[in-house]
């Protein structure tokens, strides 16, 4: 009888069936180990996404403060208090912190900013040259588009450019807005946030509380979602007669955040619980 040569070729090169099925079970376990590894990263990412998130969204409501400063000490003090959505900067604000006004320096601050908080804005430059001035903010905000909010003075120029830095999916806040008209520009052009100048206003002898409500009014009448971000702040009690009119937007200075915590009866109060605490047998903490 003569053997096909085929047929032995391919009984050799059957694989006997435990060697399959330990084939098999290797393959179950290194897919269960990638899944594992994956669940594993998945779980850091949340946990460290929560340990620089916000109060619950139920507790702060649609609000937001920003701290309205470069200065990297006053962050380290007053970040702490957990009541700040973001950071704010302009090129004023830089030159007052001795910061250069530049791509790299600003991307740096970015860095350091959203390392401690949830959004950083900084303004885009360029005068008349609109096309200058939406290229700066495509390359300001190109480390993180989800936190970074360009500022754009809301000129004709400064406009042209937000509203191609919006269809580039940059987010936007038109700043100098000095009064109520110019939130129709903001809502026309998309941006998210348009930034009136309470305190300036009130210098030049205008409403400037008056002027931040109308703008209120405007952008919900329109049914639109940008922010009044009432910058310029003197005193607390224009944000609480604002916020009682709707406004929930602020941006403000390292003084006026230390001035929402000086109440004398509030501080006569808290050394009163602690020295009852003490007399009742407390522990001093130190």
């Amino acid at each position: 009888r003569v053997r096909s040569p085929y047929s032995t070729m391919a009984r050799r090169s059957t694989t006997p069936p435990c060697l399959a099925a330990a084939f098999l079970v290797l393959l179950l376990l290194l897919l269960l180990l990638q899944l594992a590894v994956i669940s594993t990263i998945q779980t850091v990412l949340v946990v460290d996404a929560l340990s620089h998130s916000p109060p619950p969204m139920s507790a702060r409501g649609p609000s937001r403060f920003f701290l309205d400063t470069a200065s990297t000490d006053e962050w380290s003090d007053l970040l702490p208090l957990g009541i700040f959505h973001g950071i704010t900067t302009n090129p004023t604000i830089l030159e007052r912190d001795n910061i250069p006004c530049t791509v790299e320096s600003v991307q740096s601050l970015a860095r350091k900013a959203l390392a401690l908080t949830d959004e950083f804005m900084c303004q885009s430059w360029g005068g008349s040259d609109d096309d200058l001035m939406y290229e700066i903010g495509m390359e300001l905000s190109s480390i993180d588009r989800r936190r970074i909010v360009i500022k754009c003075p809301v000129t004709a120029a400064g406009t042209r450019a937000a509203a191609r830095l919006v269809r580039s999916g940059v987010r936007v806040c038109l700043t100098a807005c000095y009064n109520k008209n110019q939130a129709l520009v903001a809502a026309g052009c998309g941006a998210e946030y348009i930034a009136p100048y309470l305190g300036r206003m009130t210098d030049v002898g205008r409403d400037g509380l008056s002027e931040c409500r109308s703008m209120q009014s405007i952008v919900t009448g329109m049914g639109s979602s940008t922010r009044i971000l009432v910058a310029s702040i003197r005193k607390v009690d224009d944000m609480s007669t604002l916020a009682s009119s709707g406004c929930d937007t602020f941006t403000f200075s390292p003084e006026i955040a230390r001035a929402m915590f000086e109440e004398e009866l509030t501080d006569i109060a808290a050394k009163d619980f602690e020295d009852s605490a003490i007399r009742n047998k407390g522990t001093k903490l130190k």
